[in-house]
């Protein structure tokens, strides 16, 4: 909240300042400016000290201290000015031959760091700056010289340029103290811009002439805090981490031991840091012949050299026809950290009102905890803006349910504002991130429609093998199904994505795989199914439970089965929520067998009238008995026809919760009353057909038997083993085991369950028996003895037995 007050504040300013012409005339006074940190050893030069007539303090503090969330960002934003310098010459060398006329020919961007002076140095070959544009584009605030460039040749440039220096150049002063910038534009001297965050700068000529031939030099003096930035391998890291895939190469000058003849000068052994390719070759042909020459005595020196960081390429930036599969998966490996191949991937320009590229690899396996961390783990997307990263793991453009995507993003659309680090939402960002969902499910939905039809393709194969035909079709094991590979490492995901992404339900639901009665253990989709339904058939049906052994016996099944009607199989706490918010699918219900007044589809509905009439005028005792007997337990008793061979099952209403996720809600941890509430809506439906029921029946209606212990017993073990069987869990097993032993005392013709009088055994004769054995036991210190004697130790015949039968 801090931050985006000071930031509204800071806006507010700008505009201010711009309205009131703050910016437009600024005071200059003139003073005597040493040279010393640019070169000891030149005279000082005159130089022009500026005072901004606005708060620039004020603005810095905010910059400094609220819009940048870590310092090491300053590197990454100095390298992507340099990056656009190199741009803005580029583009001007396509219409002007002469822009290259002066300074190195090779357009790159080097790095060096002093120990000793505690400076960092960033150089570029880009098109450098005049004296004006120095004092334009680094001493206003949110003032960029490229946005200059682009009105100058709108029609015919390049618009995408997003900017030479903005306010991503002060971030420096997150590191530094004091900052020189040294530039040279083609035609024009050399100038120093010189600065501390202060409410001056100033602007002199180069006392040393030209030295850069052509661009900027960015000479950074630290603070005493970030001597981190001193080490090679830290800069490394941050140039490796944001600025991989810079279209110019980025040198870096690193510390390198090399062996020497022992007479030879350490300076004379240092490659030169402006000689060019041609030189260092004939230096590598006059090792090559050296190494003919006898060898004489040598030593280890320590010496600068310039070693490419950047080495990687943008290929995201390339037609995807370009590249080999070999590429990509090198290119996914490198940004996602994996050992193994990607899965899949596509590579795709976007165009239209947000244009941008990106690759987006599936993984072929999850991490070990990606469940385990599914609400913490965003998905693994850089953001790029002109191939300068601005964030890992970006989050707001795919939906929890995609993160385990990998891939890069990058846009040009997008605007970096005040910090690419606090890359606020934008109207890009949103279009972006549909697009991407939309290429996403695109290719899963590819990888399942393949799957589908090498599925029927196998079925095919194998009528056609019990016709006796030969079979030409692909024979495709689970194992080598790309998309079965996908499901059975993130198929929740995709359930979860129906649960969550309303607008995208229909394209997920095609995604859904399930085991079914007649999938022979393999994995099915929702297509298949209903291209296999009965013509009689309105509905989708499934069994859900804990485990497959539990939904294959399900007694809800058994009618269905009967009917030879396909069955899906649940068993995964997800695939519960998942069917809760997945209702229809091409116009067909899903809905549990187990609730109540199901129908399939060819019950003759006068005939089911009748029946149904005849029953509950025969069932009328027993159904007023039990509702009496099982009052909250139960909210009623019917007379069903759910078929199959279960004497009574316990249903849910339509909008009930079923046993499955009665368990899986009563295993949570924060259960509230409100949803358990919902428990008691069961019901008890009766089997009319059974002849436990029948009996049941009988006992209750006679007047006297009604009120018997036996007939309450049974009536309760009839309802302890029809939630059991129903899969709900039984409420309690004392009362339900007392019940069973006492209707087994029953059967057994058992007169009592009353524990027997405990046994008398005869004490005198166990007191006997034990002297007898301790009697029987060899004397072992006798047998030592003898042992140590040398004699054979001597055991009565009794003795012996026992100890050969021990042996």
């Amino acid at each position: 909240m801090k931050s985006r007050t000071l930031l509204l504040a800071l806006v507010a300013f700008i505009k201010a300042s711009g309205d009131l012409g703050l910016f437009d005339g600024v005071q200059k006074s003139t003073s005597l400016v040493a040279a010393a940190e640019v070169s000891a050893t030149e005279p000082a030069v005159a130089a022009e000290s500026f005072e901004f007539q606005a708060e620039v303090n004020r603005l810095m503090d905010i910059i400094i201290n609220s819009l940048y969330k870590t310092k090491e960002i300053f590197l990454r934003e100095v390298i992507s000015n340099a990056s656009d310098a190199l741009d803005k010459l580029r583009f001007m060398a396509v219409s002007d031959k002469t822009a290259l006329a002066e300074g190195d020919d090779e357009l790159r961007i080097r790095i060096s760091a002093d120990k000793e002076a505690r400076t960092i140095t960033i150089a570029d070959t880009g098109v450098g700056m005049t004296r004006q544009e120095l004092i334009a584009n680094l001493g206003t605030v949110a003032k960029s010289g490229t946005t200059n460039f682009v009105e100058a040749l709108g029609e015919t440039g390049d618009l995408s340029l997003i900017g030479q220096f903005g306010v991503g150049f002060y971030s420096v002063y997150l590191v530094a103290d004091k900052v020189q910038v040294v530039s040279k534009h083609a035609g024009d001297k050399q100038y120093i811009w010189e600065s501390t965050a202060d409410s001056t700068f100033t602007v002199r000529e180069d006392p040393r002439g030209d030295t850069l031939g052509r661009g900027t030099e960015i000479v950074l003096h630290l603070k005493e805090d970030a001597d981190e930035f001193l080490e090679e391998t830290r800069l490394a890291d941050l140039i490796h981490r944001y600025s991989e895939f810079i279209t110019f190469p980025i040198y870096q000058q690193r510390e390198v031991s090399k062996e020497v003849g022992a007479d030879d000068d350490e300076e004379k052994v240092s490659l030169d840091e402006e000689g060019d390719e041609e030189e260092e070759e004939e230096e590598e042909e006059e090792d090559a012949a050296a190494e003919d020459e006898p060898k004489g005595k040598t030593k280890t020196v320590k010496v600068k050299e310039w070693q490419r960081v950047n080495e990687s390429t943008a290929i995201w930036a390339r037609a995807s026809k370009d590249v080999t599969d070999a590429e990509y998966q090198s290119f996914y490996k490198a940004i996602s950290k994996d050992y193994s191949d990607a899965l899949t991937w596509t590579h795709f320009k976007a165009e239209g009102d947000v244009e941008f590229k990106s690759i987006l690899f599936i993984p072929s396996a999850a991490a070990f905890d990606h469940y385990n961390k599914y609400y913490e783990s965003p998905a693994g997307l850089k953001l790029y803006v002109r191939k300068v990263l601005i964030k890992d793991d970006f989050e707001d453009l795919l939906p929890r349910y995609l993160n385990f995507v990998r891939g890069v993003v990058d846009s040009d659309a997008l605007p970096l504002n005040v910090s690419r680090e606090t890359l606020q939402q934008h109207k890009a960002l949103q279009v972006i991130g549909k697009k991407l969902v939309r290429k996403t499910l695109d290719v899963l939905k590819k990888m399942s429609e393949e799957s589908i039809k090498a599925s029927e393709e196998k079925a095919k194969d194998a009528e056609e093998k019990k016709d006796g035909e030969e079979a030409d079709g692909q024979d495709l094991d689970d194992k080598e199904d790309k998309y079965i590979k996908f499901w059975d490492e993130f198929g929740r995901n995709i359930k979860m994505g129906v649960i969550e992404d309303i607008a995208n339900r229909s394209k997920l639901l095609k995604l859904l795989r399930f085991k079914t009665s007649k999938s022979n253990g393999k994995w099915t989709s929702l297509q298949e199914y209903v291209s296999r339904m009965k013509d009689f058939q309105k509905n989708i049906f499934y069994v859900s439970g804990e485990n497959m052994a539990a939904v294959e016996k399900s007694p809800f099944a058994e009618k269905l089965k009967a009917k030879d009607i396909e069955i899906i199989y649940i068993t995964d706490p997800t695939d519960e929520y998942c069917v809760q918010h997945a209702t229809t699918f091409e116009d067909k219900k899903i809905v549990a067998a187990s609730k109540e007044g199901i129908k399939i589809g060819d019950e003759d509905d006068k005939r089911v009238k009748a029946l149904d009439k005849h029953y509950k005028a025969e069932y009328k005792p027993l159904t007023e008995y039990l509702k009496t007997l099982y009052d909250g337990k139960i909210a009623k008793v019917i007379v069903g026809q759910h078929g199959g061979t279960a004497p009574c099952l316990i249903v849910t209403p339509q909008y009930g919760y079923t046993a499955n996720m009665e368990r899986i809600l009563k295993s949570q941890t924060f259960s509230d009353e409100t949803v358990t509430a919902r428990f008691s809506q069961r019901s008890m439906e009766i089997n009319p057909r059974h002849p436990i029921v029948a009996k049941l029946n009988t006992l209750v209606g006679d007047s006297k038997d009604k009120e018997s212990a036996e007939a309450e017993d049974l009536a309760w073990l009839l309802y302890d083993t029809a939630m059991a069987a129903s899969g709900f869990t039984m409420e309690d097993a004392g009362s339900f085991s007392s019940r069973m032993y006492r209707v087994l005392g029953q059967t057994l013709k058992v007169e009592s369950l009353d524990l027997l009088p405990e046994a008398e055994p005869d004490e005198e004769e166990e007191e006997a028996e034990e002297e007898k054995a301790v009697d029987a036991e060899p004397d072992l210190d006798e047998l030592y003895a003898q042992f140590q004697s040398g004699q054979q130790p001597v055991l009565d015949e009794e003795e012996e037995e026992t100890g050969t039968d021990e042996l």
